[in-house]
């Protein structure tokens, strides 16, 4: 196999309370990837959006992983890649994440599929560690795996992926940028006991919620008492958004990943597509552009679209 295409999924991390534990794919957006296998050791890296993101593979996010796993296996060839990103980077819906992974996975299937999917994450992370700083999981294992998934730990690598419910997501990215790094370092280094207990009851209700289909418990559990508060302040209207989406008969929601961006979760396709009319109306007031996704949960992940 010398080509390959891959279709490589938005993903929605922390799910409210579950920082940095858990990550749900998404369909839409999505960024296009293309892997050739080279007979030298370059690594060529080209990019068809207009992001002016490094093509450098030292500083590419997805050149990092494709010269971490070339180091680790003594590869004497290289890659190719061409990449047409989607997934706006800054905007919290995991866009570096996907460039990790596709360079993870596209390698992966290249050299016949040699690692499995916990090796693939590790040499992921590394792309993850260039973007923000911390070798951070939570986006990349649902990418890779597909569906929702927790990480119980990057180091060692210990990854659960969860049940699907059959739920409808509803994600709006307001064209204003939040980095990463800079949404890390505003967070507080010390949180109370009674917080810290609070959050660890949100995280359990909410991982028995998803795997028992248990859509109320699942909306009284995506409730974040430490992250949440300190983050809402960088992104505009948030408590509007996500006040107007629970009367309108979302389950909860909350920030996706590090923001800007915001996710919703509905029953009902109807109720989806309300929120999504309102967010857009929300920005469109305070004159915003913003864009509003409407998905399932992705239970497959990263896709093969052409070999």
């Amino acid at each position: 196999m010398g080509k390959i295409k891959l279709k490589v999924p938005a993903t929605i991390a922390n799910l409210v309370c579950g920082f940095d534990i858990l990550g749900m794919a998404i369909h839409e957006p999505y960024d296009e990837m293309e892997f050739k296998l080279l007979e030298t050791s370059e690594i060529i890296i080209r990019h068809k959006d207009s992001f002016s993101l490094p093509e450098k593979p030292t500083e590419n996010v997805a050149g990092v992983v494709l010269l971490k796993i070339q180091e680790y296996l003594n590869l004497k060839t290289g890659f190719e890649v061409i990449i047409n990103k989607k997934i706006k980077p800054g905007s919290g819906l995991g866009s570096s994440a996907a460039s990790a992974a596709g360079a993870a996975i596209g390698a992966n299937e290249l050299l016949g599929n040699i690692f499995t999917k916990e090796e693939l994450v590790y040499f992921a992370m590394f792309g993850e560690e260039l973007a923000s700083g911390v070798k951070h999981a939570d986006n990349i294992a649902p990418c890779i795996f597909g569906g929702i998934t927790l990480v119980k730990s990057s180091n060692p690598i210990d990854i659960t992926p969860l049940n699907s419910p059959d739920l409808l997501v509803t994600a709006v990215h307001p064209q204003v940028e939040v980095k990463t790094s800079d949404a890390r370092q505003i967070l507080k280094k010390n949180i109370l006991l009674k917080d810290a207990i609070e959050q660890w009851g949100n995280i359990a209700g909410l991982v028995a919620g998803i795997q028992n289909n248990d859509f109320g418990l699942i909306g009284r559990s995506l409730n974040d008492v430490i992250v949440e508060p300190i983050r809402s302040i960088l992104i505009p209207r948030f408590n509007d958004i996500k006040e107007n989406s629970l009367e309108l008969g979302a389950l909860g929601g909350g920030i996706s990943g590090s923001g800007p961006s915001i996710f919703m979760i509905s029953e009902k396709e109807e109720i989806a597509q309300k929120i999504a009319d309102m967010m857009k109306s929300v920005y469109n007031e305070i004159d915003i552009e913003s864009f509003v996704y409407v998905s399932k949960i992705n239970p497959s992940g990263i896709k093969i679209i052409e070999n």
